[in-house]
C-alpha cells in the first residue's frame, strides 16, 4: 500500500508498507504513540500568558516517572502504553475546574477533558461536596433495596428528556449503556439488523464493537454479528456538501449551489442510506444508531435535516431510533441539552455517559415505556448500575450544570472559538475544517495522504501540549484535532488556546 507519493512536495522517496503495518500506524497516529519531538523549548518567549489561576495544588511526593514508566510497561496492559499521549508523556498529579497540575508542578490548560468527560470542571467544589456527603452515608447497595439517591436522581434526570423518553437503566460506562442499547432494540422489534455510520464509535465490548466502524478500534474476531456501516453524511470529507449545509457558526468552504431550504447534499446522503436499506439489511431491522455530532469520528457533523429523515426510513422498516449522547449531552452542544434536539428529533431511545457524572465512572439508557416493557421479560441486574455515591454525583452535575450556566458557557464561549479558528483557516493552508457546536469542536487537517497528515498532526500537537495546552485527536486517520473541554472555560482561556494553536501552526508552517 503506498501511503507517500513522488509528487507530495514534501517527501521524495516513496514508502510502501504492508496493510497490517498500515493499520498499525494509523493507530498510532490516532492515539499519538507516533511522536515526534517538539521544537520549542517552552513556552516561547512571544507568547501571551497563561490566565491566572487561584487554586494551588498540592506538592507531589510520590513515586518517579521513571518508575511509573516501568510499572506501566511491566504490570499496567499493553494497551495503556499504546494509548499513550506524547514523547514526553503527561504525568497528572492533580486537577481544579479546567486546570491540570503534573507530578512537576506545571499546570495545563486542559481542553479535552478527559476525553470529553469531565463537563463542569475538574474536581468541581460543589460535586466533590456531594461525593463526599455520600460516601459518609453509604457507599454501596444494589436495586434489590429502595435507596433514596437512586429515586431523586431518576426522577430529575427524567425531567430533563421529552415525552416519552421517561424510563431509565442506570450502568457504568457508555459502551455498556450501548450494549444494552442493542439488546433492548433486538427484543423489542424482533429484528436484529441495526445500522450506524462509518468512523462512528460507539463502545469497544464485543457487541458494541460491531457498531464501531474504526479500523483501530477493531480486533480480527467475530464480533457485532448484524451491523452494518452506512455513509457517514460528512459536508465536508464526504463526496456532497456545501456552504449552508450543517448547524454550525462555521460552514466548510465549499461552494452550495443549492436554492434556500434546498439541500441537495443530504438528498444523496440519504440515497446512500436507502441504498443499504436495500443491498445490506433484511426488510425489517431492530435499531439504527447515531451520534448527533461524531466524536471519536473528528466532530463530524451532517447535513441539518437528515437525521431526521432517516429516523423516519428506520422507524418505516421497523426499526427504533437511538441517540448516542455519551460525548454530544449534558448541554455541551450549547444551544440544547441533548445533541438530538440540535435535529429537531425525538428517539426512541437515549444513550449517554462520559458528562453524566464528570468523570465518575457512570452511564444510562433513557427509553420509552413501551420498550421498557418489552426488556422486563427476563430479569436484567447491574450490581453497580445505579450505585448511591454515582447517582449522588450525577445529581450533583445535573444542579450545577444549571447554576453555573454551563450550556450557555458552552454556546458563547464555543461559538466565539470556532469563529476564531476559522480565521486560522483561511490564513493557514494545511487547515481544512473547523466544525462543531458549543464545546464540541473538531479542526479537521488538509489530508495530502495518512503519512503526511499524521506527521504535521504530530508535531503541532506536541507543540501545544509544550506550550501549556492539552487537547485531542479524532477522525478515521488522526486528522482532527478535537477540542472539548470542561464547561468551565473563559473567554481568556480561549484567547490563549487561539495564540497558542496560531504559534504552532505557524511554527510547523516556518519549520517545512
Amino acid at each position: 500500500m503506498n501511503l507517500i507519493s513522488k509528487s507530495d512536495h514534501r517527501i521524495t522517496q516513496r514508502i510502501t508498507v504492508s496493510l497490517p503495518h498500515y493499520l498499525n500506524f494509523i493507530c498510532n497516529c490516532f492515539t499519538g504513540a507516533l511522536c515526534q519531538k517538539s521544537a520549542f523549548k517552552y513556552p516561547p518567549s512571544d507568547l501571551p500568558e497563561m490566565p491566572p489561576c487561584n487554586f494551588k495544588p498540592e506538592e507531589y511526593k510520590g513515586m518517579s516517572k521513571e518508575r511509573m514508566m516501568e510499572i506501566r510497561r511491566q504490570n499496567c496492559n499493553p494497551m495503556t502504553m499504546k494509548v499513550t499521549y506524547y514523547k514526553k508523556p503527561v504525568f497528572i498529579h492533580q486537577g481544579y475546574m479546567q486546570w491540570l497540575w503534573d507530578v512537576d508542578g506545571r499546570r495545563y490548560l486542559d481542553l479535552f477533558a478527559g476525553v470529553a468527560t469531565v463537563s463542569v470542571g475538574h474536581c468541581h467544589p460543589k460535586v466533590t461536596a456531594a461525593a463526599e456527603q455520600q460516601l459518609k452515608r453509604l457507599w454501596h447497595t444494589t436495586n434489590i433495596y429502595v435507596y433514596p439517591p437512586l429515586h431523586e436522581y431518576c426522577e430529575k434526570l427524567a425531567s430533563y428528556l421529552p415525552d416519552p423518553l421517561k424510563v431509565i437503566y442506570l450502568t457504568n460506562s457508555g459502551s455498556e449503556a450501548n450494549d444494552l442499547a442493542m439488546l433492548m432494540a433486538r427484543l423489542h422489534t424482533g429484528n436484529f439488523d441495526i445500522i450506524t455510520f462509518r468512523g462512528s464509535y460507539h463502545g469497544g465490548s464485543p457487541q458494541t464493537m460491531g457498531l464501531t466502524s474504526n479500523a483501530a478500534y477493531k480486533y480480527p474476531i467475530a464480533n457485532g454479528l448484524g451491523c452494518t456501516n452506512t455513509m457517514c453524511p460528512d459536508v465536508f470529507r464526504g463526496p456532497w456538501g456545501g456552504s449552508h449545509c450543517r448547524d454550525s457558526p462555521v460552514q466548510t468552504i465549499r461552494e452550495c449551489g443549492c436554492a434556500q431550504g434546498h439541500c441537495m447534499a443530504n438528498e444523496h446522503y440519504i440515497g446512500q442510506l436507502k441504498e443499504t436499506f436495500a443491498t445490506s439489511v433484511p426488510s425489517q431491522i431492530a435499531a439504527f444508531f447515531g451520534e448527533p455530532i461524531q466524536g471519536v469520528g473528528g466532530a463530524v457533523q451532517y447535513p441539518k435535516n437528515y437525521l431526521k429523515e432517516a429516523y423516519k426510513l428506520v422507524r418505516e422498516r421497523g426499526g427504533v431510533c437511538i441517540a448516542d449522547e455519551v460525548q454530544t449531552g449534558f448541554g455541551r452542544t450549547g444551544t440544547h441539552f441533548w445533541g438530538f434536539q440540535g435535529h429537531d428529533v425525538i428517539p426512541d431511545m437515549v444513550t449517554m455517559a462520559k458528562g453524566i457524572g464528570n468523570g465518575f465512572p457512570m452511564g444510562a439508557v433513557v427509553t420509552t415505556p413501551e420498550i421498557a416493557a418489552s426488556f422486563a421479560k427476563g430479569v436484567h441486574f447491574n450490581t453497580f448500575g445505579g450505585n448511591p455515591v454515582a447517582c449522588a454525583v450525577a445529581s450533583s452535575v445535573l444542579d450545577v450544570i444549571r447554576e453555573d450556566g454551563a450550556q450557555q458557557i458552552s454556546l458563547d464561549v464555543g461559538t466565539y472559538l470556532m469563529t476564531e479558528l476559522a480565521k486560522l483557516r483561511d490564513k493557514y493552508e494545511i487547515i481544512g475544517d473547523v466544525r462543531g457546536k458549543g464545546l464540541q469542536i473538531g479542526v479537521e487537517m488538509r489530508r495530502r495522504s495518512p503519512f503526511i497528515t499524521c506527521l504535521y498532526n504530530v508535531e503541532i500537537f506536541e507543540d501545544i501540549k509544550d506550550m501549556g495546552v492539552l487537547i485531542g485527536k479524532g477522525g478515521v486517520y488522526g486528522q482532527t484535532f478535537r477540542i472539548k473541554p470542561p464547561m468551565c472555560i473563559t473567554m481568556e482561556d480561549a484567547d490563549f488556546f487561539l495564540a497558542v494553536f496560531n504559534k504552532s501552526i505557524q511554527s510547523y508552517m516556518e519549520r517545512t
